[in-house]
C-alpha cells in the first residue's frame, strides 16, 4: 500500500458540534507557560454551551500539571473525520482529589477534514469466526485499523464465498491501560494473497474488512487510537 502523504488539507472554520465531542474523550491538551508549548493529553468531562467546558488536568510522571486561573492553553479534538482546536483560558482550578478544570468555551475553532477511513498501523491478534459456514474461529492478525474497518491477515483462508464474518479483538483505552473487548460483526470488503512464510514458502491472505454493528463506545474507544497515532506518531497513519 503506498505511504505517500497527501498535501494537508486547508484549514477552516468549524461550529462546535462539527467536533462531536463526546464526554470520556481524549483530548489534547497544550500549554504555553514556557517558550515551547507542552502536550498533553486530557480528558473530556462536560461542558455548559457558550460558558465553559470542564476537563481532566492532564497528569505528569504520576501527578497533575501545574495550572492557574488566567493560563492559557490549546485544546485539540478529532471527531473521526476532522482534527480541531481553539484557543482557551483556564477559568478555575479544581486540584486533588477531583483534579479537573474549567476553561473557556470555544469562541473559534479552527480545523482541517480529514478522510474518515484514517487508518493506523497495528499488530493486534483477532478471532475470525466465519458466519453460516458452521465454521470454527480463525486466529488471525489485525495489521491496520479505523473507526470503519480493518486489515487481517492470515496463512489460513476464509471459506470461499463467505461474506460476512465475527471479530472478536482487544483494545487498550487510556488512561489506566484498561483492556476492552471487542465483539463486532464485518463485511468483507476485498481479499489478497501474497507469498509469504519461510524463503517465500505459502501464502498470505489479507481481508479488507468493514464494521457492521460497532458499539458507540468502541467507536469512541477507535477515534481516540487514531487521534493519539495522528498526534504522537504519524509514522502509524496508513
Amino acid at each position: 500500500m503506498s505511504q505517500t502523504q497527501a498535501a494537508e488539507p486547508a484549514s477552516k472554520e468549524f461550529e462546535f458540534e462539527a467536533m462531536n465531542l463526546q464526554v470520556g474523550g481524549r483530548l489534547q491538551f497544550i500549554t504555553h507557560r514556557t517558550i515551547k508549548p507542552a502536550q498533553h493529553f486530557s480528558t473530556l468531562i462536560g461542558w455548559v454551551k457558550d460558558e465553559y467546558m470542564i476537563v481532566r488536568i492532564p497528569m505528569e510522571h504520576g501527578a497533575a500539571i501545574a495550572l492557574a486561573e488566567g493560563d492559557k492553553v490549546t485544546i485539540r479534538a478529532f471527531s473521526g473525520v476532522n482534527v480541531c482546536s481553539f484557543a482557551s483560558t483556564v477559568v478555575r482550578v479544581f486540584p486533588r482529589p477531583v483534579n479537573y478544570v474549567h476553561i473557556t468555551f470555544p469562541t473559534s475553532i479552527q480545523g482541517t477534514s480529514l478522510r474518515a477511513a484514517m487508518r493506523v498501523k497495528v499488530d493486534i491478534p483477532v478471532q475470525v469466526t466465519p458466519e453460516h459456514y458452521n465454521a470454527q474461529p480463525m486466529n488471525m492478525f489485525m495489521v491496520n485499523l479505523s473507526v470503519s474497518g480493518a486489515l487481517v491477515e492470515s496463512p489460513r483462508r476464509i471459506p470461499m464465498g463467505c461474506e460476512t464474518v465475527k471479530l472478536s479483538f482487544t483494545l487498550i483505552q487510556n488512561p489506566g491501560n484498561h483492556q476492552v473487548i471487542v465483539n463486532t460483526r464485518a463485511s468483507i470488503k476485498n481479499v489478497s494473497a501474497a507469498a509469504g512464510g519461510p524463503a517465500g514458502i505459502g501464502e498470505t491472505f489479507s481481508y479488507g474488512v468493514q464494521f457492521l454493528d460497532l458499539e458507540p463506545t468502541h467507536y469512541t474507544l477507535l477515534q481516540n487510537i487514531t487521534y493519539e497515532a495522528l498526534i504522537a506518531d504519524r509514522q502509524k497513519i496508513v
